[in-house]
């Protein structure tokens, strides 16, 4: 459930930011009749995450068995990727993200109210996508029943009124340091839900290895007790994972955490060339 609301939270916040920097703008740059299809922008960019999770909810539940699994495990890898590239993005455009939205706002401005539409759905429909995306592999991979979902949208619902109080100037957080911080967690998230992926993969017989296990401590940590539920809620973590399975967890975490939390390269010295 942590690990939901952890994604509920960062990807929420993200889109809330977005919003409260396009409103923020438009107010104070006296452009205050604008925010109807702004909002309207939004709103079409939240109605079609909520459908594509549906449609991905609904949709498999119709697939034979062979089939949820190529689906799942395919689009578990899909949604890792596409979340370690948004931390990565994140990482390195957080500080400038409000210049680049205000860019974007003034040429959507000058070409008319339909850009505006435009340039709020875009914005927010991104966000979305890859919610409604990471959501729906993570909830596959814990398979805890409702909780999963309480706990991203308890995430959403706190990033909202976070949101709410950045607008109002209530909030002031070193945002750079808490993308930092939630896309290291997140890191670890995706790396569970890509080791289920692959899992996926072996019980649909595309992959083999489904019975070579890595090592298992079910004993120590039965999936029932309330310490490894725990521990799948947080971590996706299986007691007796394949050897597939723990390589691709740690052939992904490894590396990427590493990258992630390494210092941002410093740009070389400038060097004059003279003429004798």
């Amino acid at each position: 459930m942590f690990g939901n609301y952890l994604i509920g939270l960062r990807e929420g916040l993200e889109a809330s930011l977005v919003v409260c920097i396009l409103v923020a703008y438009l107010v104070k740059s006296g452009n205050k009749d604008k925010l109807g299809p702004l909002w309207l922008g939004v709103g079409l960019a939240v109605a079609l995450s909520l459908g594509f999770g549906a449609v991905l909810q609904f949709g498999s539940s119709t697939l034979t068995f062979q089939a949820q699994e190529l689906l799942g495990g395919s689009l578990s890898i899909v949604s890792v990727g596409l979340v370690t590239w948004m931390v990565f993005w994140m990482k390195r455009t957080a500080r400038h993200m409000k210049t680049e939205l205000h860019g974007r706002l003034d040429a959507a401005l000058a070409m008319g109210t339909g850009a505006l539409v435009l340039t709020a759905f875009l914005a927010v429909g991104r966000e979305g996508l890859e919610t409604s995306l990471f959501i729906w592999t993570a909830v596959q991979a814990t398979g805890d029943g409702v909780r999963p979902l309480v706990g991203a949208a308890l995430g959403l619902l706190t990033a909202v009124v976070l949101g709410w109080l950045f607008y109002r100037g209530a909030l002031s957080i070193n945002l750079s340091r808490f993308f930092t911080w939630t896309g290291a967690m997140l890191v670890v998230v995706a790396a569970g839900v890509l080791a289920y992926g692959f899992h996926d993969l072996q019980e649909g017989d595309f992959l083999p290895g489904l019975h070579t296990l890595a090592f298992d401590v079910s004993s120590a940590v039965p999936a029932d007790s309330w310490y490894g539920t725990l521990l799948k809620g947080v971590f996706n973590f299986q007691p007796d994972p394949t050897v597939l399975q723990s390589a691709a967890w740690a052939f992904y975490v490894v590396p990427v955490m590493a990258l992630f939390l390494a210092p941002p390269r410093r740009p070389a010295p400038a060097t004059t060339v003279g003429t004798t």
